[in-house]
């Protein structure tokens, strides 16, 4: 049972990347990735806690979908803290990228 909750955390972190690189390739701005894949950090939470309510049918379930959004939102800050230095080292290289 825990083999199907952490290929289903890794597919849902998987997919947030893509989508949130999906993003950064049509608005070409990686502070708007940053906040889809927070977004989606919320959305996948919820769906993640569903699925293991459903899966489980335990109230402690929730948790399951609480720890998959800490990780999507350490990932957020992740890819936030690249956009802020490629925004430093873009300002201060003086060469425009």
């Amino acid at each position: 049972m825990d083999s199907i909750f952490l290929i289903l955390m890794g597919f849902f972190i998987v997919s947030a990347n893509i989508i949130g690189f999906i993003s950064y390739k049509k608005k070409k701005n990686l502070y708007f990735a940053a906040f889809t894949i927070l977004l989606l950090a919320v959305f996948f939470g919820t769906i993640g806690s569903l699925l293991a309510l459903f899966i489980i049918r335990d109230a402690f379930a929730i948790f399951y979908g609480m720890q998959l959004g800490y990780f999507l939102i350490m990932n957020s800050m992740i890819v936030f803290i690249i956009a802020i230095s490629v925004t430093l080292v873009k300002k201060y290289s003086g060469r425009k990228m």
